[in-house]
């Protein structure tokens, strides 16, 4: 059909559609090669408002190209990588994703944006809008620096909600999404597999040898700490935890066989995708995720072999020397010693930030990095330190104030997606769901006390998206348990077939053989 629009445009408008064309190939090759000139805009505005129109009618597919893009952005070999600053793509579609909901406002779900998870956003987005007219450091107010830090650490949060709000309406969609989900933690497992078996590639060798070399080649280079499609060790370890506990949890509980294997397969291939990442504090993350589960199970079935488990695993670790022939066992280990070095250089940077934040309250600021702070500034130590953490990174830019409201309102959003996981959802397997969402947010609140990932490419969509999916799910509560005993219905007719088969099958052979 648009090959024949195609056709009869041209045929009408003759050599004026070549001109056109010509014209869109050559703003293209002035972008990728002078970047963004007023004539490639010009040129490409066309385009975009094809795109915009095109995404009215496929919706969802948008939708889902945000997801995988979210996903992969990071992924050094990814088209995209490095050709834009990495949030433009997220912010552009999630803006798109937006303005199509208000316009289209039929059939719109904008009731369901009310609930204690919006009103803890509005709060922390309005106290980071505020941090725009912080000058601790006396260096002036700068918007065009502020925004991208705000935009970090509340901004993509309050984008991420709506859209998941708005675009996760039913089974099926949920369903796709874990679904997708799923396969893309997959393609990341297979890509720490590949780099560990069969060797980096030149572009992944010229990080760690270069900007990485220092936290990714470790004991003189004989243990490298591998990052899959992330950007770094710390965000692919504490990443894939959080997942592999939310995966296990959903196979644990999941009714539908085929649904069942996958989740259980991806969780478990996670689990050991962890390793290799060398992150210590990703194991912390994988334990709390799991010890989480057992208050969110409401089952002394679980509760208790989950509990021993993990008890002797952690007593392993402790109090043992097993598995010492291998590195990253030993490398694990070392979160346990008292002596470690790298906690004894945290505890020492973080004991002199305390000192220069008692007199600032309310941090240095959004705006302010290490790049804009002169020499002789009083601050400029807590501009050029390593924050190490993600809450360290808050309490240095928004103060005390700043990390105290970031903690509570963290508590409050997490308690009250809890609250629906033990109270309001009455199907056990999206019970499951949300409680695999939740331990999965705590897995990664654990990481973000331990290195700076909560904000990073994927995580912030994935499990903030995925803590907005928990909020959802009491309003799809009966569609899925429709959904659900109609694939149940299936699944049983399946299996009546095929004993029905096995039993022709048998009877013919008794009958052969007589």
């Amino acid at each position: 059909m648009v090959n024949t629009a195609f056709k009869t445009y041209a045929n009408e408008h003759g050599g004026r559609v070549v001109v056109l064309f010509l014209l869109f190939l050559l703003a293209i090759f002035m972008f990728v090669n002078s970047g963004f000139t007023a004539f490639a805009i010009v040129c490409i505005i066309p385009l975009l408002i094809l795109l915009v129109v095109t995404s009215f009618q496929y919706r969802m597919l948008l939708f889902w190209t945000l997801v995988i893009i979210n996903y992969l952005i990071s992924w050094r070999h990814f088209p995209l990588y490095g050709m834009l600053p990495t949030s433009i793509y997220n912010e552009a579609i999630e803006i798109v994703l937006l303005v199509m909901v208000i316009i289209d406002v039929k059939g719109s779900r904008f009731e369901r944006l009310g609930n204690i998870y919006l009103f803890t956003l509005m709060i922390w987005c309005g106290f980071c809008t505020l941090e725009v007219l912080n000058d601790t450091c006396g260096i002036g107010i700068d918007v065009a620096r502020w925004y991208p830090s705000a935009r970090q650490l509340a901004y993509q949060v309050m984008y991420c909600f709506l859209v998941f709000t708005l675009y996760i309406t039913t089974p099926k969609i949920l369903n796709k999404y874990l679904l997708l989900w799923g396969g893309l933690a997959l393609f990341a497992a297979f890509w720490v597999w590949k780099q560990k078996y069969i060797g980096l590639t030149g572009i992944e060798s010229a990080y760690i040898e270069g900007p990485g070399r220092g936290t990714h080649l470790l004991h003189n280079g004989t243990l490298i700490r591998y990052f899959s499609i992330y950007n770094d060790a710390a965000n692919s370890g504490i990443g894939t935890a959080s997942t592999a506990v939310a995966f296990t949890i959903f196979g644990i509980t999941s009714k539908i066989k085929k649904y069942k294997y996958f989740f259980l397969a991806v969780g478990l291939i996670n689990i050991w995708a962890v390793f290799p990442s060398g992150t210590r504090t990703a194991i912390a993350c994988l334990m709390a995720g799991f010890l989480a589960y057992i208050f969110l199970s409401k089952s002394f079935k679980i509760a208790i072999p989950t509990t021993v488990i993990f008890a002797l695993f952690v007593f392993m670790l402790a109090f043992t020397t097993i598995g010492n022939g291998n590195q990253q066992i030993r490398r694990m280990r070392s979160a346990f010693s008292k002596n470690d070095a790298s906690a004894g250089v945290r505890s020492h940077n973080q004991a002199a930030m305390k000192k220069y934040l008692a007199e600032a309250p309310w941090g240095i600021g959004l705006a302010v990095g290490y790049k804009n702070v002169p020499a002789n500034n009083k601050y400029t130590f807590m501009a050029t330190v390593p924050p190490d953490s993600e809450y360290v990174y808050i309490w240095i830019h928004t103060g005390i104030i700043g990390i105290t409201l970031f903690l509570i309102l963290t508590a409050i959003m997490l308690a009250g997606a809890c609250w629906i996981v033990f109270f309001s959802l009455k199907s056990p397997s999206l019970r499951g769901i949300g409680a695999g969402l939740c331990c999965a947010m705590v897995s990664q609140q654990l990481g973000g006390y331990g290195n700076q990932v909560l904000f990073q490419f994927p995580n912030c969509v994935v499990f903030y998206g995925g803590l907005t999916i928990v909020y959802i799910l009491p309003w799809i509560e009966k569609e899925w348990i429709e959904w659900e005993n109609k694939e149940l219905a299936i699944q049983e007719e399946k299996k009546r077939l095929k004993l029905e088969k096995r039993k022709q099958s048998r009877v013919k052979t008794y009958f052969n053989w007589t």
